[in-house]
Parts: structure tokens; C-alpha cells; sequence
């Protein structure tokens, strides 16, 4: 493989991955977590952390898979695009039952740190979800593991960029009425409602219409 031509690749999956951070399940997810966020750069880092959540689980189940030689099969690869309608669920409940109160104490818990724990986790259940497609990109595009790896790191940073600009710019409703209750808790509650009902339908589509619950029963 030519040097101009790796290069392309390369550039290639760049774009990619900006493409595919922007896909709605994760969209969905990542706004609710944003809602949350009462300072933007907070809201931004939710996208960072999701992308470097997302990237290091690409990177570890897709070259241990390629050097292995074991592919994924659809029963599994299903299941583990259920986990996000689950998770999609959880977040979204947990956004619904929001309490002011509380989140101000989090807030202010630990002098105002930004909590990573939750966009990392939903980034690695995301990066679980689209091993199998991410294997199959990689192997029918490079020559080699390392322009693998190397491809995988340039599709990650490519949603991590995807995912910094997309949050910073969902982030701003949720600061600017920050301290307008009436305006702030419904935005919050939306965000939720719509990832709960985002994440039965996924988990609905999967199940029914794809047939994950027959290959299982």
C-alpha cells in the first residue's frame, strides 16, 4: 500500500468517524448527559470522554478480534447493540426523575470536578456496540494490524471532535437556563423522554423486527 494512498485511508476514516459520532442513538445518549451539565466546557468534556470511552473499546475488542481471527456473530452483535437501549433507557429514566436539589449537591460535590464516569461508560457500551461493524470496515480497508490500529485511532479522533463540537453546541440551552427552572427542568425531562422512548424502540426493532428474541428462544 502506497504512502499517498494509506494517507487517504487514513483521511477516510477521519471523516468517518465524524459521520458515525453523529448517528442518533448516540446523539441521544450524550444529550442527556449534557443536560445535566451547568458549565459548557462540562458539556463539552461529556463529548470528549464519550469519543475516548468509544475509541479505547474500538481499539481493544477490534485488534484483539483481527489478530485472534474471530469474528463477531449477528446473535451476539445484536446483543450487544441491545445493551445501548438498555443503557439509552436507564439514562433517559434517570433524566425524567431529575431533582434539582440533588444535582446542585453533585454539582458542587468534590469543588465542581467534572464527573467522567458516566460519558466514559456510555462511550464504552457505544464502542461494544460497533466492534463488529468497526472489524469488518477495518479488515476490508487496510493491509496490516498496525494501519488498523492506526486506522481505528484516526476514526476515534474523529468522533472525539464530532462529539467535543456537538456538545458544546447542545450544552448551550441547558447553561443558558441554568437558572430558570421553569425552562431548564423541562428541557432535561424532554432530553430524557426522548432517549427512553429512542432506546424502547431500538430495543423493540432489535428484538422484533431484526429477530435478536428468536436466535435467543
Amino acid at each position: 500500500m502506497g504512502e499517498l494512498n494509506l494517507w487517504s485511508i487514513l483521511a477516510i476514516g477521519f471523516v468517518l468517524g465524524i459521520k458515525h459520532a453523529l448517528e442518533p442513538d448516540h446523539i441521544i445518549g450524550v444529550s442527556t448527559l449534557a443536560s445535566e451539565s451547568k458549565k459548557l466546557w462540562k458539556s463539552s468534556l461529556v463529548g470528549v470522554f464519550w469519543g475516548i470511552g468509544h475509541t479505547s473499546t474500538l481499539l481493544v475488542t477490534g485488534l484483539l478480534l483481527i489478530v485472534l481471527k474471530i469474528s463477531i456473530t449477528d446473535k451476539w452483535a445484536m446483543s450487544l447493540e441491545f445493551l445501548v437501549g438498555i443503557m439509552l433507557v436507564y439514562f433517559g429514566v434517570a433524566a425524567i426523575l431529575h431533582k434539582k436539589g440533588t444535582h446542585r449537591q453533585t454539582e458542587a460535590g468534590a469543588g465542581g470536578k467534572f464527573h467522567y464516569r458516566k460519558p466514559l461508560f456510555m462511550g464504552f457500551i457505544h464502542g461494544l456496540a460497533g466492534s463488529a461493524a468497526m472489524i469488518l470496515l477495518t479488515m476490508s480497508t487496510v493491509d496490516s494490524i498496525w494501519q488498523g490500529a492506526g486506522y481505528i485511532l484516526v476514526f476515534g479522533f474523529g468522533t472525539i471532535v464530532s462529539m467535543l463540537l456537538f456538545n458544546t453546541v447542545i450544552g448551550i440551552p441547558f447553561v443558558m437556563s441554568k437558572n430558570k427552572a421553569s425552562v431548564n427542568k423541562p428541557l432535561i425531562q424532554f432530553a430524557g423522554l426522548l432517549s427512553a422512548a429512542f432506546g424502547l424502540y431500538y430495543m423493540y426493532n432489535l428484538g422484533v423486527n431484526e429477530g435478536l428474541f428468536r436466535l435467543w428462544l
